[in-house]
């Protein structure tokens, strides 16, 4: 049975912006000196990684900063703020997700993102999906390596006893669609507030919007 594979959090509800802003509201909280404007954080999307993106940042600056905790701060700022916030799934979400049901496919939720990160996306999205949409939901503690490796989407198809031929992934930035690809998967770039604009060379279709029809296309190809 094929599946469709949303790969991280804003494949599903636009939170770039939402990330942005708990990184900043860390920084103050942790009596940093920084504010990342938009254009300075669509530079850092290139990659996948939070925590190495401050640390990057730091270092940069020459400065002496603990990475972890200034993360571990905004992880907490940003599920405070997914609780605060009215989120509406993106363009065609909705729609994909009812034509995958009524065509039989599976689900998944293939992130690298935290558990906690996972639950209060869903929360926040309750009613318009929840846990229970997915057949399977990856998240940080279920693998070694973070994307761009393809750990996460190497288990999920394990989890559903799926081929790569199988399934087609939906990612958002640069390093989900690589680890996609490396895992042998179709993937369509569904870019961001923050990764619109990004090179997705290695992406097998690009949208600013799902269109259900042609996701499931994919996956029966």
């Amino acid at each position: 049975m094929p599946a469709i594979l949303f790969g991280s959090i804003s494949t599903l509800a636009d939170t770039s912006e939402l990330q942005r802003q708990a990184f900043n509201d860390a920084f103050a909280q942790h009596g940093l000196d920084w504010n990342w404007s938009q254009d300075e954080y669509r530079s850092m999307l290139g990659g996948n990684g939070g925590a190495q993106r401050i640390a990057d940042f730091a270092a940069d600056r020459g400065e002496d900063v603990d990475a972890a905790a200034v993360h571990a701060t905004k992880s907490q700022l940003f599920q405070q703020l997914l609780g605060e916030v009215t989120l509406i799934l993106r363009p065609g979400v909705r729609e994909t997700i009812e034509h995958a049901k009524a065509a039989g496919y599976k689900l998944g939720f293939v992130t690298t993102t935290s558990k906690a990160n996972v639950d209060a996306l869903l929360a926040a999205l309750d009613p318009q999906i929840d846990a229970s949409t997915f057949d399977v939901i990856v998240y940080d503690d279920h693998v070694d390596e973070t994307k761009p490796a393809p750990a996460a989407y190497v288990l999920a198809l394990d989890w559903l006893s799926l081929t790569p031929a199988d399934a087609v992934a939906i990612e958002d930035n640069v390093g989900g669609v690589r680890a996609a690809r490396a895992a042998g998967l179709r993937c369509i770039a569904f870019p961001n507030a923050n990764t619109a604009g990004a090179e997705f060379d290695d992406a097998t279709d690009t949208a600013d919007q799902l269109d259900a029809d042609r996701v499931v296309s994919l996956v029966a190809a």
